[in-house]
């Protein structure tokens, strides 16, 4: 399994992460708030996401259709994961956030259409 430990800047949210299909699924995303984040996100299922240090660190940020939920380190403000819009059944976690992985070393990364999103039709 591709079981990784994921943390934030300042150490004090951390979360273990089993991405399943390693870093096949890695995309960075188009829309209004992923464009500004910058960040490369990768698919965990909640069963393979788990808080183990810091969950009373983790702040929420939703909008528009507030099914996406995006979770990020109330301290140092760093983006751990987020609750997909797409499908709210995984989670995107910041691959730039997992510890022993540069995501430089992963080359192209595809882009997903979020300005185009599907549930906006």
């Amino acid at each position: 399994m591709n079981t990784h430990t994921l943390s934030c800047h300042c150490g004090a949210v951390e979360l273990s992460v089993v991405l399943e299909g390693g870093f096949s699924s890695a995309r960075r995303c188009d829309c209004s708030f992923c464009r500004r984040r910058g960040a490369i996100a990768a698919t965990v299922l909640p069963e393979n996401l788990k808080v183990t240090k810091g969950e009373d660190k983790l702040s929420k940020y939703s909008f528009n259709t507030h099914t996406a939920q995006h979770y990020f380190c109330s301290v140092c403000g760093i983006y751990t994961h987020h609750r997909r819009r797409s499908n709210p059944n995984e989670y995107g976690v910041n691959v730039g956030a997992l510890k022993g992985i540069n995501p430089r070393d992963l080359g192209e990364i595809k882009w997903a259409d979020g300005v185009n999103h599907p549930s906006d039709r």
